[in-house]
Order: structure tokens, then sequence, then C-alpha cells
């Protein structure tokens, strides 16, 4: 029988406007999907000829060290589902656990599991990020010349790895999650082609993300990798609360339910496309700046004070939201200098937020860079510190021109120099497009 290879790619995102106003349903999000992907190969496995068959899907991730995971699979009694396990593999290097990884398998094929009365075939699955989604350089490359799709050889664990906060787990539980469902069920039944498709991928991979990360988060991100770039109102929680433990009694019908949204309670997630854009001639990029910020400790800030000053809280996130729509406006008008009063309401707002919540959600540092790189580069209209805010990144609306690149990218190297820190542009730019389908052949002799 011939083998089959699936791949299929998802979006990191930047969230431009609505950061913790995303939390609450009564306000939305601006999101874009990045062109920094991750992609997911799935190839059947052969299993030997005496006509054993092999419960086992491997997963690697070849740009870095130790990363690769052995997993069995069986079908878990009372409707349960997929169980999945780590196996020890060849390896004698202790196992190093991936709950993404293993959630979103679980997931996946437990779902799968409810379509399909044929046992699921063992394959091999191959997971790839684009330079942007870490900042550590490296020259060496694992693909072959003539690759279309060209990955970089990290040379670190994973664990060491220094993310530069572009929503990996999202695009990866996505990608995965899409890959899988792809390459294992008839394109009758399932096709990321189809609105009822990026649906269902869209429910499993927040459940699984949710899963993997203990919580139940906005999902802005999940949503930007399986739709792009949009205007995202968030799910009710107890959506996915009522789902329960993987592998416990009548998960798998569950999981089905919440999949093909026909559980009693309805999803309520609100995801526009229409009408949110880049400018002709402009473009959204992110800037890197080398020191992370723990977001976990300043949600958990900012809802608290929300709590404690209710009036004041929700009279600032209502002008927000105002302020949010204006941009999203304005973006499809496309006139820089409309534009660029649009960024300065929205951070002078969030600059207010920062100052009664005591968080530094547009911090000194930040501010004094956005001020300047909007002062000091021509081609930049404006500019904000995405999502939650902190110390990690900025994204700029610019000139997309070479002129501008260069200027900007001079710009911030005398900047780290000067305050000897380490900002630099990365190459991802904003992008409509959401998950999708990849030629294999695109990817060379890397699967």
């Amino acid at each position: 029988m011939e083998s089959v290879t699936t791949a299929v790619s998802a979006p990191g995102k930047v969230l431009l406007a609505g950061g913790y106003l995303v939390l609450d349903r009564a306000y939305t999000g601006l999101v874009f999907g990045l062109s920094a992907r991750i992609h997911v190969i799935v190839q059947d496995i052969e299993t030997s000829s005496s006509g054993v068959e092999l419960s086992e899907i491997v997963v690697q991730s070849p740009q870095f060290r130790d990363a690769t995971w052995n997993y069995g699979y069986r079908l878990a009694e009372d409707q349960g589902g997929v169980e999945v396990t780590q196996l020890q593999g060849n390896s004698s290097i202790p196992l190093s656990r991936n709950p993404f990884v293993e959630t979103a398998l679980s997931y996946a094929l437990t779902y799968i599991s409810t379509l399909l009365s044929t046992t699921i075939k063992p394959s091999k699955v191959t997971i790839l990020a684009d330079n942007d989604y870490y900042s550590n350089s490296s020259s060496t490359t694992l693909s072959s010349p003539t690759a279309v799709h060209k990955f970089t050889d990290f040379g670190v664990r994973l664990q060491d790895a220094h993310k530069t906060g572009l929503g990996s787990s999202a695009a990866l539980v996505t990608a995965f999650t899409g890959a899988i469902l792809s390459h294992y069920l008839p394109s009758s039944i399932f096709t990321l082609a189809s609105q009822e498709g990026r649906s269902k991928l869209h429910n499993l991979a927040q459940a699984a993300h949710c899963a993997a990360q203990g919580k139940v988060g906005s999902g802005f991100d999940v949503a930007a990798a399986v739709y792009g770039t949009c205007v995202y109102r968030r799910f009710s929680p107890s959506i996915l609360s009522s789902l329960g433990e993987a592998s416990s009694p009548d998960f798998a019908t569950r999981v089905k339910s919440v999949v093909e949204d026909t559980a009693e309670q309805k999803w309520d997630t609100e995801i526009s496309k229409g009408g949110v854009t880049i400018p002709k001639g402009m473009a959204l990029v992110m800037c890197d700046v080398d020191c992370g910020s723990q977001t976990v400790g300043m949600v958990k800030k900012v809802l608290e004070w929300r709590k404690n000053e209710a009036e004041e809280a929700n009279k600032l996130w209502d002008d927000l939201q105002g302020c949010n729509d204006l941009l999203a406006e304005e973006l499809t008008k496309g006139c820089a200098i409309e534009l660029a009063e649009a960024f300065v309401a929205i951070r002078a707002l969030i600059k207010d937020m920062s100052m009664a919540s005591g968080v530094p959600i547009e911090p000194e540092e930040q501010t004094e860079l956005l001020n300047a790189v909007t002062r000091g580069v021509k081609g930049v209209t404006g500019g904000v510190v995405p999502g939650a805010g902190g110390y990690d990144a900025i994204v700029l609306l610019v000139q997309d021109d070479e002129e501008t690149k260069t200027e900007l990218e001079a710009f911030l190297k005398k900047w780290s120099e000067e305050k000897k820190g380490n900002v630099k542009l990365l190459t991802a730019k904003g992008e409509l497009e959401g998950a999708r389908v990849e030629d294999v052949a695109s990817y060379g002799d890397i699967k």
C-alpha cells in the first residue's frame, strides 16, 4: 500500500488591540496572524511484514536536541476515547514530556475514534518551526537546497530555547491537530478547505490547548492559528469545563459533541474576518525585546484591580474598546495620519491602565522605545506593546519597503548598543490567512 504524507501549517499571532479586554466576553480583541508558522508533517510508518500491527506514533522536532517523543495508544473502555502513553523508545535519556503534543494527540485520536471503525495506523509526525519563534540564532540549516520551506537547526534542547512570544503553543496544537485529522480522516468527513472543517479544528484545538495548559484561557491565539487575522470575541469557559478528564467514561462522546457543536451548550465564540486588513503598502512587523515577561502574574494583578475598582476599570475598558474599534476601522481606510492618532489614543489609555493597576503593561523602557522609533524612523506610522504587554515585544505598523526596513534595523541596532539591550526586527509580518494544508514536496527531504 502506498505511504501517505500530510502537511499542515498554522500561523503565530499578535494581539494588536484588546489585551486584557479579550478575557471578557463583553469586549473583543483585534488579533493578527503572522507569516511565522509552525508546520506539522504526518507520514505513515510501514508496519513489519510479519503482519504485527504497531500501535505507536513517533513525534520528532529535529530542530532541537533530544526532541523525540514515542507514544503508544489504545482505546479506553466505556467510551473513554484513546489513551495515549509515552514510551521509553530506544533512548537511555530520561523521558521529557511535551504536554501540548501529548494532549493534542490524545484529543485528536479520541475524536477520530468516534468516526472511524478501522484501527488507527502508526505514523511519524515531524514538527518544524519558522525561525522567528525563537531568539536563538544559528546558521545551521536542516533543509535541502531545493526545499521551498527552510528550517534552522537551533542546536539546543527545546526547554533551553528562548521563545519570542508569537503564540507557538497555540500554533503547534492547531497545526498538529489539523495535520492528524487531515491525515487519518477522509476528506468527506474533514477538510480544512471548508468552513465546517475549520470550525471543527477550532473547537478541538481550543479544547486540547486549554487541557494542556491546565486552564481555560481566552482562546484568541488558537482562533488566530485557525482563522488568521480577525476580530475575536471569546467563548464562555463553561463550554470546555464540562469535558471532564481524558479517558474518563463517555469522554469520547463529550469530545465529539464539543467538536461538532451538538452539545447542549453551544459555542458562542464570535470570529469576524470581514473588513480586518493591513493597508496596501504597509506591513505589521514585530520587534523582539529579548527579556520575556511573566504574563500570568500580570493578568492576575490586572483582573484583581478590575474587581476592586470596578467603576474606574469598566470605564477605561469601554474607552479602550472604542479606540480598538476605531483602529480596526482606520486600518481598512489606510490613512497614515489617522492611524498614527489611533495608536497614540490606545497607548494613552494603556498607560492609564498600567498606572491604575500597578502592572507594567507598557513599561517606561517600552514607552521610550516606541516614542523614539515612531519619531526617528520616517516609515513608522505607530505601534504598541501587544497582548498583555510587558517587556518582550513591540509591534509596529510601517511602510512596506526596503528603505524603511533598512532604516528601522539600523535604528534598533544603535538603540540596542546605547541601551545595552537586544532589540531586533523579526522577519515575521502580519498576514491574513490561518491554518492551511501545505504541499509536502516543499519541505524537501526533511520528514
